[in-house]
């Protein structure tokens, strides 16, 4: 898609609102809430591809919203997007996918989010039809912002500190059939998961939106066996990344190590495996590798593609 930016806001110093429509006038794919746009952000070498939640109501196929925050030391694309783009700029971006669809199923929504982490949150706000609770841990100099954004009832709770959310107390006193959906830094939603565990919830009531972490390391290279391609893969890029700029085009959908779409075989080396998708059994195979998010332990590894 071809996306033309209609509007920019500033919600606070480091966090900005987003209006996307098509460039050429056409009314956009639908998006079901919790889903993502893939934006392709120019880069100085390379061009980025970053995953953004819509904030949006799914039911507007007018325009897509997004908020992102503003990373200094990051892979480069919200720099670009707070400090270059500019009304009525052109953006590439895939189709919406969604990964986070709300559970239909619960009974109750049980809705935890820390700091950009609430973005799949203000979708389900506007379709969600049973009750739910919305517990949201954001950094003070955020607060309005986020109170801004959110709605100023009872069950939406904001917290400067996660300090003041009492986990143990709150998942365990849910009624029977509430789903609990987690999104936010991986540090934050590792707390959530293991608490929620060790209350007992069943992993079938449980979800969570990574949007994955630092793909950055050391340098190493990738010999892809089938496509006779030896690729550097740099301190700054992705193995998938690397993969993309030798012209290749693996499958790839969440870019965050969540879906397992891209998967890959592994033939020679030690991964350094930073998926959320594999096992703990599967990863000590060291048969396969998640590129969107997983670097090298060897100097050199040599994948099935």
């Amino acid at each position: 898609m071809k996306l033309k930016i209609t509007d920019i806001i500033a919600l606070s110093p480091s966090i900005r609102q987003f209006t996307l429509a098509d460039a050429a006038g056409a009314l956009l794919p639908t998006a079901s809430a919790g889903a993502h746009i893939l934006l392709r952000i120019p880069g100085p070498e390379r061009v980025w591809r970053n995953a953004y939640s819509l904030v949006s109501s799914p039911e507007d196929r007018h325009a897509y919203k997004i908020i992102v925050r503003r990373v200094e030391h990051s892979r480069g694309g919200s720099v670009w997007l707070h400090d270059h783009a500019a009304i009525g700029e052109v953006v590439e971006a895939e189709t919406p996918q969604n990964l986070f669809p709300i559970p239909r199923t619960a009974q109750k929504h049980l809705l935890l989010s820390a700091g950009i982490g609430i973005t799949p949150m203000l979708a389900y706000l506007q379709v969600l039809r049973k009750p739910f609770e919305l517990h949201h841990c954001g950094k003070l100099e955020d607060a309005e912002a986020f109170a801004r954004l959110l709605p100023a009832t009872p069950n939406v709770v904001l917290h400067t500190s996660r300090n003041t959310l009492d986990l143990e107390q709150l998942l365990a006193h849910q009624r029977l059939g509430t789903h609990l959906s987690v999104c936010g830094p991986e540090s934050f939603m590792d707390v959530v998961l293991q608490t929620a565990q060790n209350l007992g919830w069943p992993g079938a009531k449980v979800h969570k939106e990574s949007f994955g972490g630092a793909t950055g390391g050391a340098p190493f290279v990738a010999r892809l066996r089938r496509s006779n391609l030896t690729i550097n893969v740099g301190s700054d890029q992705s193995l998938l990344e690397a993969i993309e700029d030798a012209g290749l085009a693996p499958p790839s959908l969440c870019r965050g190590g969540a879906c397992g779409v891209c998967e890959t075989a592994l033939l020679e080396g030690i991964p350094d495996h930073h998926d959320h998708y594999l096992s703990e059994t599967q990863r000590a195979c060291n048969n396969t590798i998640m590129p969107c998010v997983s670097r090298a332990k060897t100097p050199e590894l040599v994948l099935d593609i």
